[in-house]
Formats: structure tokens, C-alpha cells, sequence
């Protein structure tokens, strides 16, 4: 066993900020840190001390010296940022508290900064940054589709590229648009409104109405995107899941020069017909070993909806691995 050291940070450093930024509202944060590391964080009218083995608190110190650096810098805390971060590092101690904030103004929308709140969040991250075209596979409240759709804002606002293309299949819970009423857009506007909630909540709503207008944005159905070829995009496939393999091998070859294409879906939830193989389970078969490619697959513990989202994942994973076969559980799920 290690033998335990301490260690001293200066308070007046952190007195230097924003109070309740470093230590949390009545010092959770620090409680927090206690919780994920073998450390005691004692508070003296002077200093921050860290107690604790050797390994712990060398990564606890890092940590708050570079939370220092980074508010310095201007960037923005919340508690549960703070502890989405801590999380990662915990997760992964070879990961600096600072490589998991994308500080420069490309890796910021005009509404929000892009902070990971787990392993695999910051993971999807680099990957969306580092490859052409990238899998986000897990359950619902993982930030699959909100991360991809801030870094496409984040690469259109940078001039990376010069439109996004959002799509979705419109398919769900067994209904069909003949059966709706309205229009073809009218039909089609409930399916795609996930996407349009997201892009509100990055850009101003005049500014997301205007890229619309231009189809600087464009946000459509999957069977839209057949016969074109999409140069110099980032292209989003939300609900992936419910393509079918005719579907998916379509958009996947749809990708043009100078373009980024991120796939995302939770094939926990496949809304297609009985009997009908979604794209998305079979093209992991296909595309895998295709070094470009990356696939980055989610869990319950990466879920950043409110705690009661993951309690309730975790309740179906537990019931429906317990369930027996039936025709309609067609699938399984890599790493579950």
C-alpha cells in the first residue's frame, strides 16, 4: 500500500476566482473529488490541503492547479461540468483536466462551450474531431446527438465547412406518414423537431431561421439524401437505428470532399417492423475494420439527462436482460 502524503495549494489562489467555481456550492466539489480519488481535501483559513497516497495526490493537485489555469483563461464552470471532468479523469488518469476543454473559439457556439461529462463523451469528441466519419451508439440522454450537433454548429460558425445536413429516418413507434395529417413537411416536422431543438438552443433562433431559409442548415428525412453527393459538410444521421441496411449503405455513400458524417442511434430502440434488420446493427459488421471509421459505444453510466434518466436505463437493461427471447429482441448490444 502507498504511504500517504499531503500537499499544500495556497487558498489565496483559488480566492483569486469565483469562490463557489472552485470549491461548489457548500464545497460539493471538493466532497466530489474526495469520492473519486483516495484523498482528503482539508481547508484551512490559508491553504487547500490534499491528503491522501502518493498517485492520488499528485492527480488532484493537477487537477485543481489546472481548473485554476483554465478559469484564468476565461473559461466557464458549472458544478456539473466540474464534475463530469473529474469523472473522465478518474476514468482515465492520463487524461489532463485541460485536453478535455475545447478552449479555443472553433470549439465554442455562439450559446454554449462543448465541455465532455464523461470518458466516453470526451472520447466522441476527439474522434468526431480526428475522423471522417464517426458512430455514436448507445441509449438515450448520452449526448450523442447534442455533442455532434455542436460540433457541426462549431465547424460551420469556423468556416470548416460550408452547410450541415441533418437527417433522420421517419420512422417511429410503428407509424406511418400516410396516416398523418398535413403535408409531406407537415408529416415529416414531428420526426426531425429533435434536431431543430438542438441547433435553438446553440444559435439564436433568427440566425438558425436564416441558415434554414439559405439551406446553409438543412434538416430532412433519410430518403431525401438519395442521388446527392454532399461536399464540404458535416453531415449528421440521427436515430440511425431505424434505417434499413438499403437506407444506410445509401447515406453512407452520399459523403463528399471535404465533408464529416457522424452516425448516431440506440439500437435498444429500433421502431422498424417485426423482422426487419436495421442498417445500423448490420453495418457494424461491415465498416468496422475500416481504420477511418470509428465507432464510440455508450452506456448506461454515460448518461447526462437527470439522474433519474440512468436510474431508469439501468432499470430496463436489468429487466430486459432477465426477459426471454421473443421475435421482437432482434438485437444485441456491442459491450453490453
Amino acid at each position: 500500500m502507498e504511504a500517504e502524503v499531503s500537499t499544500i495549494i495556497k487558498k489565496n489562489v483559488a480566492l483569486s476566482h469565483d469562490i463557489e467555481a472552485v470549491f461548489g456550492t457548500l464545497d460539493e466539489n471538493l466532497t466530489y473529488i474526495e469520492s473519486c480519488f483516495e484523498v482528503k481535501l482539508l481547508l484551512t483559513p490559508n491553504d487547500l490541503i490534499i491528503e491522501g497516497n502518493d498517485c492520488d495526490v499528485e492527480i488532484v493537485e493537477k487537477i485543481l492547479l489546472d481548473f485554476y489555469q483554465l478559469l484564468d483563461k476565461g473559461i466557464q464552470f458549472n458544478n456539473s461540468d466540474f464534475k463530469g471532468l473529474i469523472k473522465i479523469i478518474s476514468e482515465d488518469p492520463s487524461i489532463c483536466l485541460q485536453d478535455c476543454i475545447f478552449s479555443s473559439q472553433k470549439h465554442i457556439s455562439e450559446k454554449k462551450q462543448i465541455k465532455p461529462r464523461s470518458l466516453k463523451q470526451h472520447l466522441y469528441l476527439q474522434s468526431i474531431k480526428n475522423s471522417q466519419i464517426i458512430f455514436g451508439i448507445g441509449p438515450a440522454g448520452t449526448g450523442k446527438t447534442y455533442l455532434a450537433v455542436a460540433m457541426a454548429v462549431s465547424s460551420l460558425l469556423n468556416r470548416q465547412v460550408n452547410r450541415i445536413v441533418l437527417a433522420r429516418p421517419a420512422v417511429e413507434a410503428g407509424e406511418r406518414l400516410g396516416f398523418l395529417p398535413g403535408n409531406l413537411q407537415e408529416k415529416v416536422d414531428p420526426y426531425l423537431r429533435p434536431l431543430y431543438d438542438a441547433l435553438y438552443e446553440m444559435l439564436d433562433i433568427d440566425k438558425v431561421d436564416r441558415y434554414l431559409e439559405r439551406g446553409t442548415i438543412e434538416i430532412a428525412p433519410i430518403a431525401f439524401m438519395r442521388g446527392r453527393t454532399l461536399n464540404d459538410a458535416f453531415v449528421i444521421l440521427d436515430e440511425a437505428q431505424n434505417t434499413t441496411p438499403e437506407q444506410m449503405k445509401m447515406f453512407l455513400t452520399r459523403m463528399g470532399f471535404n465533408s464529416k458524417v457522424v452516425i448516431t442511434g440506440d439500437i435498444t430502440q429500433i421502431d422498424l417492423p417485426p423482422g426487419k434488420m436495421s442498417g445500423l446493427v448490420q453495418v457494424t459488421n461491415i465498416v468496422s475494420k475500416i481504420s477511418e471509421i470509428d465507432f464510440i459505444y455508450f452506456n448506461q453510466e454515460d448518461v447526462v439527462r437527470h439522474p433519474l434518466v440512468q436510474k431508469i436505463v439501468g432499470a430496463y437493461n436489468l429487466f430486459e436482460s432477465k426477459e426471454k427471447p421473443t421475435e421482437n429482441k432482434r438485437f444485441h448490444s456491442p459491450g453490453s
